[in-house]
């Protein structure tokens, strides 16, 4: 068994004036606080010529404006801030840094900053002493391409051992998709279909029924391939396909995951087709030529035993005709059509329901009431929902403070990731224009030998 880095005592967050930090690092510590995980000295990194006060303020403002400000939580939020002010290139700003950790032997630094500056902040860290027995949380995206991903690793791995470096990717974090991994394993009577001897296709499809939300310049780095598919909805294919872990281990987990990843071959031109919506040219920050796409559709194979031969359609879009993510795993037919149907029956499938309501329902036939043998497709549904659900950034905060690796990507699966998508980046193909409000492009229909499962958002 693998051993964990040691629990954190001291927690570092570089762009502690940021977006991210104010919509999502702020309530996340709240709410550990709430819960009991979080007590231990918050260093908040910026250069922003404020002060702590202004830090506090900002929390304040940030929880007023993300799920409300619980008194007694944010009053022990105040007294474990602490604020340092400075330039990442200084190396004053890393001793001062190194002061005020104090006794703490296990700093956690959090990089909630562009990867442009992380190799100057690594550097620094590691040359006042402040990565001795620490570890680091980066965010995704982990590089815009294999060949940079593998840059981004060389500068942190020169600094932190693997172990010791957690990669945020925050879908993984998230109540459904935990739930899809521990439905997986957790029940017998799916194993002996979960293969290509029973399964036909999968398909799954992340629907956004909104456009870029004023985000068009960092959409224009980006795009649906590196925003949605080589991270989240591969990391989905990964739990929804691997084989059971071979023992209790966050690292055995993650090598099965890795093993999908490192199983699926390299996508050629024909196996994707990218979109834009019409009028994304028009968005603040988009160039009136972009041929970046906001919709992308792929079909994968996996080179394994159990998967040879099935199709994996993935499509994710926005502008669409709703906000849903759901898998859809269809089943093959009958080898026999016993009853003289009227029409063709609809295979069996299991529907995960993802989002915005989450749901797990099993389709088959059911005799309608009557003196004929005929039947009817239904679906047997459960339902899931808890309103105290945890949100990501608090698990993934609690998981690495903890040092559990569990959803958390691992080097290895992101180069596999980046090798998938790596020949069909950018302008590889042509892109597709597509009305808002419709599922996309038509010519995506060509990679199915079907149709595409369309999700309504409701269970």
């Amino acid at each position: 068994m693998t051993s964990r880095a040691a629990r954190s005592d001291a927690l570092v967050f570089f762009g502690a004036t940021g977006d991210l930090a104010y919509k999502q690092i702020f309530p996340a510590l709240q709410s550990m606080i709430r819960h009991g995980h979080l007590d231990m000295p918050v260093i908040g990194m910026a250069k922003s010529g404020w002060g702590l006060d202004d830090l506090r303020k900002r929390a304040h403002d940030s929880l007023t404006g993300h799920g409300g400000v619980d008194k007694d939580a944010f009053e022990k939020l105040s007294e474990l801030l602490r604020y340092i002010d400075g330039d990442y290139a200084d190396p004053a700003t890393f001793d001062q840094l190194r002061t005020e950790l104090g006794d703490a032997a296990h700093p956690v630094h959090y990089l909630a900053i562009p990867p442009s500056l992380f190799a100057a902040v690594v550097e620094q860290l590691a040359r006042s002493g402040s990565a001795d027995g620490a570890k680091v949380i980066v965010e995704k995206p982990f590089g815009r391409d294999l060949a940079s991903a593998l840059e981004l690793n060389r500068t942190l791995s020169e600094v932190f051992p693997e172990r010791s470096i957690f990669r945020i990717d925050h879908y993984l974090g998230k109540e459904p998709v935990e739930n899809l991994l521990y439905f997986r394993f957790a029940n017998s009577f799916l194993e002996p279909i979960w293969n290509r001897e029973h399964i036909r296709r999968v398909q799954i499809t992340m629907a956004e029924s909104f456009g870029v939300a004023g985000r068009g310049r960092f959409y224009e780095e980006a795009g649906a391939i590196r925003d949605v598919i080589q991270n989240h909805m591969l990391q989905l294919l990964a739990i929804l396909t691997m084989d059971p872990p071979a023992e209790h281990d966050p690292e055995a987990l993650r090598d099965e995951k890795s093993r999908i990843l490192k199983s699926l071959s390299p996508l050629r031109p024909n196996q994707i087709v990218r979109g834009q919506f019409r009028g994304y040219r028009d968005e603040d920050g988009v160039a009136k030529d972009s041929t970046v796409e906001t919709f992308a559709a792929v079909r994968l194979h996996i080179d394994s035993w159990r998967w040879s031969g099935v199709p994996f359609l993935i499509r994710a879009g926005k502008r669409l005709p709703t906000t849903a993510t759901e898998v859809l795993v269809e089943l093959r037919r009958p080898p026999q059509i016993v009853f003289d149907e009227p029409k063709p029956q609809e295979p069996n499938s299991v529907r995960f329901a993802l989002s915005p309501d989450v749901a797990i329902a099993l389709r088959a036939r059911a005799k309608v009431p009557g003196e004929e043998l005929k039947g009817e497709d239904v679906e047997l549904l459960a339902r899931h929902h808890h309103p105290d659900e945890m949100p990501p950034y608090e698990r993934l905060l609690g998981d690495a403070i903890r040092g559990d690796p569990t959803f958390f990507a691992r080097e290895d699966g992101v180069q596999a990731a980046w090798k998938v998508v790596d020949p069909i980046l950018d302008d590889a193909t042509p892109v597709h224009v597509y009305e808002p409000g419709t599922w996309g492009p038509p010519e995506a229909d060509a990679l199915t030998d079907g149709s595409w499962h369309e999700p309504t958002g409701a269970a």
